[in-house]
């Protein structure tokens, strides 16, 4: 990507194709359910199972993998911070959240070690003010 990422532009929405998919198995499925009580039936009854499966299992899907880069990306802030952080506060790397490594990942490794200190002080707690605090911003243009 050519644009530099900040606070401002480094959210990542779902792809269209995602997006269209779950629209159209959600109104096929409104569809069905509509059909199954005008017209009940055993087969529009499983058709109604099926057509309610397919959004819930994108949701689901989409969760999965993000719950997954969460993880991965917990693991690399930690071996960062292990590699960066002053000996003085490396003990506390475990205080950190999830939530809160994950908006540390944007920092650059100068700045880290401040922004560290702010957190574990309380000063700094969720996502959003961690990520607003970071002024030399390093990207991530791999998530999913």
């Amino acid at each position: 990507m050519s644009q530099t990422q900040n606070y401002a532009n480094h959210s990542r929405r779902p792809p269209s194709l995602f997006l269209a998919g779950a629209f159209l198995s959600t109104a096929a499925t409104v569809g069905v359910g509509t059909l199954l009580v005008v017209d009940f039936s055993a087969g529009t009854l499983a058709l109604f199972v099926v057509a309610a499966c397919t959004p819930i299992s994108l949701l689901f899907a989409r969760r999965f993998a993000t719950g997954v880069q969460d993880r991965v990306i917990r693991l690399e802030e930690r071996l960062r911070l292990e590699r960066i952080l002053p000996d003085e506060l490396k003990g506390e790397i475990g205080q950190l959240t999830t939530d809160q490594l994950i908006a540390l990942r944007f920092a650059s490794d100068a700045e880290l070690p401040g922004l560290v200190r702010r957190v574990l002080a309380g000063e700094l707690a969720d996502r959003t003010s961690i990520k607003q605090a970071v002024e030399d911003w390093r990207p991530d243009h791999q998530r999913v």
